[in-house]
């Protein structure tokens, strides 16, 4: 194949690349937007695809913007600060849809409208550097060479002044997390707070009435469990992470009690007793996402309600196919917590339809 070509961006695939068709084959191109022209270089060829970067712009999309980072494009933290953020959220949309029908097999998907973040820039309350020869920044996109910044565009006032003065110390080489409260930092919180109240409030709107167990799988410091604790008699939360779990025990109600340890060694003592028909099991895992023990143990006890939070729609489609044999999916919500870039947050509420 020819090592330049100019193709037109038909589509942006989740992960973030723009996607174009050209003589049989199919070509990724990272930085682009549906309806672009554009002339790229080949960087990749294989037999049935291509990666290739922009050389020229010939036609632009309609969906363009000017990105507000001056950084962009060399800094790997941002995917879409090109696009219009209404456009944006039209794709993480239909790239959550897409992807539960082509990896999860569902053949109907019941999605609902992605909730914007308030703020498309300036949301996150944490961000991580990378700190070489007394430089900060973040690394390059698609590599491991380190871009320099003294400011994050995504990143709240407070986070950017911890950025400033870590600039100023000259900190030995080495991965920094920044955060804006100091009392952050010890175990994973959502990292857009608008966005994580609106995911908090979807969340208990989709609890049933009258259960009276909830399990919190992936409880991280009972971010959902002190929510939710008043509407169950009982809620046992789950999570690996010492600290986070210590945490959730300081600040827990009378029915609120906390396991630390691995979900797959403990989901199954905690679901044995319970009664299914009025069990509400919620799953916050990580990216990677449930484990097929997890999956045996939700099956072979079959709570009548299920809740599952994602960060990664291809991990939640495989393992929603896993449950299927048990499980219908009521409804999907993505959320933008992570405006410009090319993540996405998902909610899904199934419940059992007894086929076990």
């Amino acid at each position: 194949m020819k090592q330049t070509a100019v193709v037109a961006v038909s589509d942006v695939a989740f992960g973030g690349k723009g996607v174009a068709r050209h003589e049989g084959k199919v070509f990724f191109i990272p930085f682009t937007a549906v309806g672009d022209v554009v002339k790229v270089r080949v960087t990749r060829d294989k037999k049935k695809f291509a990666e290739a970067e922009v050389e020229e712009i010939i036609t632009p999309s309609p969906d363009r913007v000017a990105p507000k980072c001056k950084w962009y494009g060399q800094c790997g933290g941002c995917g879409y600060q090109h696009i219009s953020y209404a456009s944006q959220l039209a794709l993480k949309q239909r790239q959550v849809e897409q992807t539960l029908r082509r990896v999860g097999r569902l053949d109907e998907v019941p999605m609902r409208a992605i909730v914007p973040s308030p703020e498309p820039y300036a949301y996150r309350n944490r961000i991580r550097v990378h700190v070489s020869h007394r430089q900060a920044g973040f690394f390059a996109h698609s590599s491991h060479e380190l871009v320099p910044v003294s400011r994050c565009e995504i990143a709240k006032p407070g986070v950017n002044e911890a950025l400033h003065d870590l600039r100023r110390a000259g900190v030995q080489d080495g991965d920094y997390t920044l955060v804006a409260e100091s009392e952050r930092g010890r175990f994973f919180e959502q990292t857009n707070d608008a966005v994580a109240a609106e995911m908090l409030a979807l969340v208990e709107s989709l609890v049933p009435a009258g259960h009276d167990l909830l399990v919190d799988a992936y409880c991280g410091a009972g971010f959902f469990a002190h929510r939710l604790a008043p509407k169950f008699g009982k809620v046992v939360g789950i999570e690996e992470n010492q600290y986070a779990v210590e945490h959730a025990r300081r600040t827990a109600a009378e029915n609120e009690s906390f396991i630390a340890g691995d979900v797959a060694e403990h989901l199954a003592d905690v679901l044995a007793p319970a009664t299914p028909a009025t069990t509400t099991l919620l799953l916050d895992p990580p990216a990677i996402g449930i484990t097929p023990r997890v999956v045996d143990h939700i099956l072979a006890s079959a709570p009548a309600s299920l809740i599952y939070i994602s960060c990664n729609p291809a991990t939640l489609a495989r393992d929603l196919s896993s449950l299927a044999s048990v499980y219908r999916v009521k409804s999907v919500t993505p959320l933008d917590m992570f405006p410009q870039t090319a993540e996405v947050e998902v909610v899904v509420e199934l419940a059992c339809d007894g086929n076990i």
